[in-house]
């Protein structure tokens, strides 16, 4: 662990005491995780501690965690038991994964950095509900979360108390569903045509086929049979 990340936190930890706890992370960075009811209050610490002086979001994102851990093949006509990007093949769910706990599922992740003293920081809260996640809006502490939240809200579902004009940023209006949560379709809810009779666009359930994504296909060769192979190279 690095001198000036240990210097960082102990600072942390000398004005927020309790309130926040650290996670795994890279020798190099530094993530804090705080639960939702003190998010604001750690929020104008981080921000106003002069030994701290976290006066600029660089972003704030939202998180699933429901599938978090396990195979990123997970459909009826593929197996996760060959390649995959999400885990390495044969290892147990990681150790720090929410691997989905009651209220562990949607998060949302705080990018700090403080330009006085060059520092950065990674701040988590988890939503206290995963059916209906809400949690605290960071606006009135860094006007900059306004469309990083409203973003939030769009793909994820994820409602921000006190945000001044929550609405979706991406999606269309009359659009159904939230795009980035694991529960989502991969094809989506509704399709949108131009109806030439009512002469304006019209929302219609999708008609698509559902489609699988495999990360490797293995077809028949017969490059490869056992008896070309057993013969060798042709002379």
């Amino acid at each position: 662990m690095s001198a000036h990340i240990e210097a960082l936190y102990n600072a942390i930890e000398a004005n927020l005491a309790t309130r926040v706890r650290r996670v795994e992370s890279l020798a190099d960075e530094l993530t804090l995780e705080v639960d939702a009811e003190h998010l604001l209050e750690v929020a104008r610490v981080l921000r106003d501690a002069p030994e701290l002086r976290f006066e600029t979001l660089i972003d704030s994102c939202g998180v699933d965690y429901l599938h978090y851990g396990e195979s990123e093949w997970k459909t009826l006509s593929a197996t996760g038991s060959g390649f995959s990007r999400g885990v390495a093949h044969g290892a147990a769910p990681h150790a720090g994964a929410a691997a989905h706990r009651p209220a562990r599922r949607f998060a949302v992740v705080h990018h700090l950095l403080s330009v006085t003293h060059n520092r950065r920081l990674r701040l988590r809260s988890f939503c206290p509900s995963d059916d209906e996640p809400v949690i605290d809006s960071v606006v009135g502490v860094w006007a900059a979360a306004n469309w990083f939240e409203r973003e939030a809200f769009d793909l994820f579902g994820i409602l921000f108390n006190g945000h001044p004009d929550l609405r979706r940023l991406l999606t269309d209006y009359g659009f159904v569903g939230h795009p980035f949560r694991k529960d989502f379709p991969l094809i989506g809810n509704v399709e949108v045509r131009y109806d030439p009779v009512k002469q304006r666009v019209v929302y219609e359930p999708v008609s698509i086929e559902p489609r699988t994504l495999v990360p490797r296909v293995i077809r028949h060769d017969n490059r490869y049979s056992p008896e070309l192979i057993e013969q060798g190279p042709a002379k």
